[in-house]
C-alpha cells in the first residue's frame, strides 16, 4: 500500500481546507436552531464535493476514493460543521452511489447531475420504529399493483428527509423473505402518499435535519424501484460499505484540528506557575489524542486502498468505521478535559465535536453491530 499523495490529490485537499474555513460563519447559531446551511451545500456543489467519486458524464470528477477521502479529511480539518458535512455524505454515499450502482441509464441521468450540482438533496429511508439495527425486518410494505407498487409505512431517523427533494426508500415486497424481500425505489418530493413528519431534535448533528417519511398508500410505477425486486439488502450492504468508507473521513481532519488546538491551549493556558501542557496528565491526554489520530487515518486509508484496487473491504469497513468512530468521542472528550470548564462553554466551540461524535457510534451501524459484523466475517 502507497499512501504517498500526488500534487493534485494533495491540491484537492488543500482547496478543500479553505471552502470548510468559508462555511463556519453562523455556525453557533444554526447549530442552536437546527438549520442545514443551504448556501453551504451550495458552495460544496459548486466545489464539485458532492460529485467527486461520480463519473464525469453526470457532472461529476470521477475522482478515485483515496482522492475523496483525502479531499473529505480536508473538508473535515477547515470546516467545524459536521453536520453539513454528514448530510453532504450522507447523500453521496447512500443515495448517489447506489443509484450509480444499480439504477437504470433513465434513473441516472435523472437524479445524478441534479445531485451533484446541488439542485435536489437526498435522503436514505431504510430505519423503521421497530427496525432499525434489525435491518430487514421491515413493516415497511410494497405491494404489486398492476404495473406499479403501493407501499405503506413509516420510516425514522431519515437524514435530510424535512429538506429532501429525493428519497431511497426501502419496502419488503414479503416479510416471509426477510432480507431477500427487501426492494428499494425512488421517490420524489411531491408524491401522493409520501410525506415527512416532523423535524426529529437530536444531541449533536443539529445541523443536519432529520425527520420521519410516513407512506401511506404511495403508489409509484415500476420505473421508480431501484434494481431488481428483492435486491434491496444488496444495494442496502452495497451503500453501507461505501457510507463506513466515507462517511468518517471529515472526523480524520476534524480530529487533527481537535489536536492543534490542544496542543496551543495547553501551551498558552498558565496554572500552578507553568503552561498546562507540562502536566503530565495533560500531555499524555494530548499524546493518546495523537495516537488516535494515526492508527485511525492508516485504518481508514486501507479501507479506500482496497475499494480502490477493487478488493473485498466488509470487515475493514466494518473495522475502520467502529474504530474512527470511538476514536473521534474519546478524543473530543479529552478535548473537552484540555480545555476544562472552557472546552464545556459554547462559545469556545469544543463542546459540539463531543455532541456531534456521539452519533458516529451509531449511524451507519451502531459499534456493537460493526463488531457483529467483523466478528461474522471472522467465522465466529
Amino acid at each position: 500500500m502507497d499512501f504517498s499523495w500526488t500534487d493534485e490529490q494533495l491540491a484537492y485537499k488543500h482547496a478543500a481546507i479553505e471552502l470548510g474555513r468559508q462555511l463556519n460563519d453562523g455556525l453557533i447559531e444554526r447549530d442552536r436552531t437546527g438549520e442545514l446551511s443551504r448556501a453551504g451545500w451550495i458552495a460544496c456543489a459548486r466545489f464539485g464535493l458532492q460529485g467527486l467519486p461520480m463519473p464525469e458524464v453526470y457532472g461529476g470528477a470521477d475522482a478515485d476514493i483515496l482522492t475523496t477521502m483525502l479531499t473529505m479529511e480536508g473538508l473535515g480539518y477547515g470546516c467545524r460543521d459536521n453536520g453539513l458535512i454528514f448530510a453532504i455524505n450522507a447523500q453521496m454515499w447512500s443515495v448517489q452511489m447506489p443509484i450509480l450502482d444499480f439504477g437504470t441509464p433513465e434513473q441516472k441521468e435523472r437524479y445524478l447531475p441534479r445531485l451533484i450540482r446541488g439542485e435536489f438533496i437526498g435522503a436514505h429511508a431504510m430505519s423503521e420504529p421497530d427496525s432499525g439495527s434489525d435491518a430487514y425486518s421491515l413493516r415497511t410494505r410494497a405491494e404489486r399493483r398492476g404495473e406499479g407498487y403501493l407501499l405503506n409505512g413509516t420510516k425514522t431517523f431519515v437524514t435530510n428527509a424535512p429538506v429532501a427533494d429525493l428519497a431511497l426508500v426501502f419496502a419488503t415486497v414479503d416479510r416471509g423473505k426477510g432480507m431477500w424481500g427487501v426492494t428499494a425505489f425512488l421517490i420524489d418530493r411531491g408524491t401522493p402518499g409520501f410525506r415527512v413528519g416532523g423535524d426529529i431534535q437530536k444531541l449533536g448533528l443539529r445541523t443536519s435535519p432529520m425527520a420521519e417519511v410516513i407512506l401511506e398508500d404511495c403508489l409509484l410505477p415500476e420505473a421508480n424501484r431501484l434494481g431488481p425486486e428483492g435486491a434491496g439488502a444488496r444495494i442496502f450492504n452495497s451503500s453501507m460499505e461505501w457510507e463506513r468508507t466515507g462517511i468518517l473521513a471529515s472526523h480524520l481532519g476534524a480530529m487533527e484540528r481537535q489536536l492543534e488546538t490542544c496542543i496551543r491551549y495547553a501551551g498558552e493556558r498558565q496554572q500552578f506557575g507553568q503552561a498546562i501542557g507540562k502536566f503530565q496528565s495533560v500531555s499524555n491526554r494530548i499524546v493518546d489524542m495523537k495516537v488516535r489520530l494515526e492508527t485511525a487515518r492508516l485504518l481508514l486509508y486501507k479501507v479506500a486502498w482496497l475499494k480502490k484496487n477493487g478488493h473485498p473491504a466488509a470487515q475493514e469497513a466494518a473495522l475502520a468505521k467502529l474504530y474512527l468512530s470511538e476514536c473521534f468521542l474519546q478524543s473530543s472528550l479529552d478535548a473537552v478535559r484540555v480545555h476544562g470548564g472552557y472546552g464545556y462553554m459554547t462559545e469556545f466551540e469544543v463542546e459540539r465535536d463531543l455532541r456531534d461524535a456521539v452519533g458516529g457510534t451509531i449511524y451507519s451501524g451502531t459499534s456493537d453491530i460493526q463488531r457483529a459484523i467483523a466478528a461474522r466475517l471472522m467465522g465466529l
